[in-house]
């Protein structure tokens, strides 16, 4: 893949954005009627407000953090990536779900979401409120036990600070905390969150990138595999070298 810039994520999406014809009030006020009431719901939790140096400066709604016209102000936020590899070595990835109300129907990593505003996830000891969101939404999202994901199987691997936007109202802009996980587990799709699921090995994803099809992916999940999943991928028993805990990479933009 070529490296990928903010300006090829803004024409990826200008098609989609034009398609999607979502309705604003004339007060510039979303129209939440159109979205599914779970997702609408799920726009209220508390995100972290973090600057540029992933120091909190307070707390934010998903619905906040989310809005271009709010990231397009700078407003930035706390969230992480999981990658889940199985025995096998092989990559879960998931397609969000077409409830999604940001990067609708895309293909990306395991799982991919926020800390939340609350004790036990704003702890930075460790990692370890990014770890506890992302053990929660691994439940959440795929029906994976706590029991079998445990917090301190994690490998942290670094932070990057990406914005994107998702169509003309909805978008991303975080510093994102890449956790990755050797684990088997079992499955109970929560097709609210998740469309489908595959596991793959490095060479099949490197196949789809190449050969895409009719599958789309999310703009985290390239900038993260363009720029370091595939090293990762082939040092998975010795990750300990690879992590680079202190630097924020600032990417795509």
């Amino acid at each position: 893949m070529g490296q990928l810039k903010l300006e090829d994520t803004r024409k990826e999406f200008e098609q989609a954005n034009r398609q999607n014809n979502i309705k604003i009030h004339q007060n510039g006020v979303v129209d939440f009627e159109q979205y599914d009431k779970e997702q609408v719901r799920l726009m209220e939790e508390m995100c972290i407000l973090v600057d540029e140096n992933d120091k909190k400066i307070g707390a934010g709604t998903k619905k906040m953090c989310h809005l271009m016209e709010n990231i397009n102000k700078g407003l930035l936020h706390r969230a992480f990536s999981v990658f889940l590899f199985n025995s096998e070595n092989k990559l879960l990835l998931q397609q969000r779900a077409t409830e999604k109300i940001t990067f609708p129907d895309l293909w990306t990593n395991s799982c991919c979401s926020h800390p939340l505003n609350t004790a036990l996830e704003l702890e930075e000891e460790n990692q370890i409120g990014v770890r506890r969101a992302a053990q929660r939404k691994l439940e959440h999202e795929l029906g994976i036990k706590p029991s079998q994901v445990p917090l301190d199987e994690f490998k942290f691997l670094t932070r990057i600070h990406y914005l994107a936007p998702s169509d003309g109202v909805w978008g991303e802009h975080e510093v994102d905390y890449v956790l990755i996980i050797r684990a088997n587990v079992d499955l109970n799709i929560n097709l609210n969150e998740v469309k489908a699921v595959e596991w793959l090995s490095i060479d099949e994803l490197r196949r789809r990138f190449e050969n895409p099809g009719d599958w789309k992916f999310t703009p985290w999940f390239k900038l993260i595999s363009e720029n370091f999943l595939y090293k990762w991928w082939e040092n998975l028993d010795n990750l300990d070298l690879k992590s680079d805990s202190r630097k924020i990479y600032k990417l795509g933009f």
